[in-house]
């Protein structure tokens, strides 16, 4: 069976569904784009592995190797997409749409062309060309609970010693980026009368404290982190949702935050969780107020590969750039663990992720589709 064009791919993973969420609504399986990968992979002669995510058997990591033995390279990238408001594209988002030498539709930048420039790299390849192993890995719902990568590091597979993730970077090398996490902080108060405070106690109030402790916190972190290699060089912290009462006149009973924090590499996502809750049971000691944090995100940590490795000195002169860092944060953590030195690089802007009308630039395709083929040169064919 002849694959298709590398046009052909991208229209038809673009119009298969994979939207992920933490909200139910919206929230949907990746298995038809995994197992459209299979068979395009299975049809170049690689091995293939397909890993069901246990709590939600629409949902796999797809794992395919070409080749044999230790080293190799990984190219990696995830099959969901956002949710999307249809209402606001100019275009059908599951539909393929060429217009000034762009290709518009969800996922086309975010990151489903990634694959089809891979294969589109490799279509010629034969196990018998490779000294180390090439493995492609496509993963479900990073773009909500990272359960596809984080499935992987449990399992401690797949194996190799370099990766790349083909998230959208404009094809410039990223080695360093900020970690996230997401927290919920409930205050749990007694509702009353509003006629006279003494019936309960305010949780909308005592949040005003916890907010007024956060921000105080905030300040704290940014003047005791920094690295300049960020465009913006400290870590944020965003209040990004509130939520509390029902009516005026009811003493509020219960109110609820959401936050973002991005730290920096060298911040530990652990020791600021006990941080930020030893912060908030100061500023309602003795209130009455009860406190609950859940971990609305199991967290993705900061990564940072360095200059020296070889993955990122061959990204830099084959594309001509000095390795960045960027904000956003990536599966990299994940395939670290693993054991593998680890660059984000791929076609597209990150400017169009997660936005209406998404698009990626056909004149990404044949620097992309080069460069890939010169990164599984270097690390599985002239590798020995």
């Amino acid at each position: 069976m002849a694959l298709p064009s590398i046009l052909e791919m991208i229209a038809t993973l673009i119009a298969i569904p994979s939207v992920s969420s933490v909200n139910p609504l919206y929230d949907s399986g990746n298995r038809k784009v995994i197992d459209q990968l299979a068979e395009w992979l299975a049809e170049l002669g690689f091995d293939i592995e397909i890993i069901e995510l246990s709590d939600h058997p629409q949902k796999a990591n797809l794992i395919a190797t070409l080749g044999s033995g230790t080293g190799g390279l990984v190219l990696s990238g995830h099959t969901d997409t956002v949710p999307f408001n249809e209402e606001l594209w100019n275009s059908n988002p599951f539909k393929v749409v060429e217009r000034e030498q762009r290709l518009y539709g969800l996922g086309t930048a975010d990151m489903k062309s990634f694959f089809a420039l891979v294969i589109e790299a490799i279509r010629d390849l034969k196990a018998a060309d490779l000294n180390e192993p090439l493995i492609i890995l496509a993963t479900a719902d990073e773009e909500s609970s990272m359960a596809g990568a984080r499935e992987l590091a449990r399992l401690g597979r797949p194996k190799a010693r370099h990766a790349v993730i083909g998230e959208p970077t404009s094809l410039r090398p990223i080695n360093a980026h900020k970690g996230m996490m997401m927290e919920a902080i409930h205050l749990l108060g007694r509702s009353g009368h509003s006629s006279d405070p003494s019936y309960g106690i305010s949780a909308l109030e005592g949040m005003h404290n916890v907010m007024t402790t956060i921000k105080t916190w905030r300040d704290e972190l940014q003047r005791e982190y920094r690295d300049e290699r960020f465009a913006l060089p400290v870590p944020t912290l965003n209040l990004g949702h509130i939520h509390g009462g029902d009516n005026p006149n009811r003493i509020c009973g219960h109110c609820e935050l959401h936050i973002d924090l991005r730290p920096l590499p060298g911040m530990d996502i652990n020791e600021l969780q006990n941080s930020l809750k030893k912060q908030i049971e100061e500023s309602i000691k003795d209130s009455g107020l009860t406190l609950n944090i859940e971990h609305l995100f199991g967290g993705i940590p900061a990564m940072e590969t360095p200059s020296s490795t070889a993955i990122v000195q061959a990204a830099e002169k084959l594309t001509g750039y000095s390795a960045e860092s960027v904000a956003f944060g990536t599966e990299g953590p994940f395939l670290q663990q693993l054991g593998m030195d680890t660059i984000i690089l791929g076609p597209g802007d990150i400017a169009q992720a997660h936005q209406p009308d998404e698009y990626l630039g056909l004149n990404q395709f044949n620097p992309g589709v080069t460069l890939i083929r010169e990164l599984v040169k270097q690390f599985c064919i002239n590798s020995d």
